[in-house]
């Protein structure tokens, strides 16, 4: 095998690792960012920018509720919700689960992206540390001894 092989098939290990063992650690941070920035005013802008009809305006709705605990005990909560209003103050459109599923997608994208270029910037010098150690490896020795 020559070096320009082992080099691409190094690269492409090396690649594969890297990919896998970055995106493992930055996916979940994104997703929790997502997830807990998703009933930001911020968020209910700009995804209802994207849902809400046009000449309406996107505000965040919120009313108690409850929720099971882990043991089925029923807890108080805070749902949130996007609504589209009208200029006379009319809800046009609730969407209580899409606008999320959009801001934390966005968020999951902006970690693909990250990870990407992590992975890029860390597999040319792993692959060349493992070109290194394949051909050190594959260097017959010089001395007799058996």
């Amino acid at each position: 095998m020559n070096n320009t092989k082992t080099t691409a098939i190094s690269g492409c290990v090396i690649w594969f690792l890297l990919i896998c063992m970055i995106s493992s650690c930055v996916m979940p941070i994104f997703f929790i960012v997502g997830s807990v920035s998703s009933f930001s005013e911020f968020a209910i802008q700009t995804t209802g920018g994207w849902l809400c009809p046009e000449g309406t305006t996107p505000e965040s709705y919120t009313y108690a509720t409850t929720t099971a605990d882990e043991f089925g005990n029923q807890q108080p909560s805070t749902a949130y919700e996007l609504h589209c209003v009208d200029s006379n103050g009319t809800v046009v459109k609730e969407d209580p689960v899409v606008y999320a599923f959009i801001w934390i997608g966005i968020w999951g994208a902006i970690g693909l992206i990250l990870s990407g270029v992590l992975t890029f910037v860390f597999a040319v010098p792993g692959g060349m540390l493992v070109t290194k150690v394949l051909n050190k490896l594959r260097t017959p020795r010089t001395d007799d001894r058996r």
